[in-house]
């Protein structure tokens, strides 16, 4: 996160703005309670919904639990539901690491050919779970936005996308979802499909960050190949500056879309929003973050110098009618024409 995110706060532009967050396949995966991935958005507090959805009943209570004794300024809850592209009934494979169950298969004889892989997909039980929608879920409890959703059920992420379809259209700007490149569970969409049903679905990937194993039992590998890639999360947004963004376009969300990309880390992505909210809607003084976009870069090292010859500078600077400050040497004091004889 950058200096942008603690700058709006700082100077009230989050006080209005209410940012819900979702994560499907919320269990902690250390099994610790300490659920890192609320932390991040804390900074929006009081004004934070965050939903989790995992189909553990004790996983989810423990971190009902949790977050209840963390006596945290923000509204979270974590919900035992399965969430799925149907209504339904499904069987949930339980693995001997529960991280890894899923309502598919995992591929054992595959699986066991890369290092770590066997022993942690081993199926130890299987349980018939009730399956429900993103999209039924909000409709039953009057959700109408999601602003940011990350997906993490072990193969099962283009069925949850297409059961929230409806929401995800009509609120949500950007998502991390996990993908694979090879078929670690029996029969399961792979990240070509996601990629495809998210770009038909206008968000654009962003950046992957990429999981490689070695082949089991290899004692050797390359430094510039360490392992096939079998997974990554993958980071999406929406790009609302193209020329035909929707509905979505309103400058409210611009400026969420923005604070999201800077929680996510996309500082550049972050300040080209800011800057389009100053230039075309600065002239409310809500959406005018030309102090904040040149506070910011000041903070950055070897930016300090050179910042009126940024073209973004002088871009916002021009919008937002902030000056530069001229900098003169001590006692050139510079006095205004209807002032200036009375001390000559």
């Amino acid at each position: 996160m950058s200096d942008f995110l603690s700058m709006l706060k700082a100077n009230g532009h989050l006080n209005d703005l209410h940012l819900t967050v979702c994560h499907v396949g919320s269990r902690s995966l250390d099994g610790s309670g300490e659920d890192s991935d609320s932390e991040r958005w804390r900074i929006f507090a009081p004004n934070l919904t965050v939903y989790g959805f995992e189909a553990d009943v004790d996983a989810c209570r423990q971190m009902n639990l949790e977050f209840e004794a963390r006596q945290a300024n923000w509204q979270e809850k974590h919900i035992p539901k399965a969430l799925w592209s149907t209504v339904g009934k499904s069987t949930l494979y339980l693995t001997s690491f529960p991280a890894c169950s899923s309502l598919y298969r995992p591929d054992r004889n595959y699986l066991k050919r890369f290092s770590g892989y066997a022993e942690y997909t081993e199926v130890v039980s299987t349980v018939e779970v009730e399956t429900t929608t993103l999209d039924a879920f909000c409709k039953s409890e009057g959700i109408e936005e999601i602003d940011f959703l990350q997906i993490d059920v072990q193969g099962g992420d283009l069925d949850v996308l297409k059961g929230g379809a409806q929401i995800i259209a009509k609120s949500v700007l950007s998502t991390i979802i996990e993908v694979e490149f090879v078929p670690l569970y029996k029969d399961q969409p792979l990240f070509g499909e996601i990629d495809c049903h998210l770009r038909n679905s206008g968000f654009d990937l962003f950046d992957l960050e990429p999981y490689r194993v070695q082949r089991t039992g290899s004692p050797i590998f390359s430094p510039i190949h360490p392992g096939q890639l079998l997974w990554s999360n993958a980071f999406y947004f929406r790009d609302l500056l193209r020329s035909d963004p929707g509905k979505l376009m309103t400058p409210e969300r611009l400026l969420k879309l923005a604070c999201i990309a800077d929680v996510l880390n996309f500082p550049d992505y972050t300040l080209e929003l800011l800057a389009h909210l100053t230039t075309e809607y600065g002239s409310n003084e809500k959406y005018n973050f030309s102090e904040i976009i040149v506070g910011a870069l000041k903070q950055l090292p070897g930016l300090s110098d050179r910042l009126d010859s940024l073209a973004i500078v002088q871009k916002v600077r021009s919008a937002g009618q902030v000056q530069p400050v001229e900098h003169r040497p001590p006692g050139d004091v510079e006095f205004p024409p209807d002032q200036k004889n009375q001390y000559e």
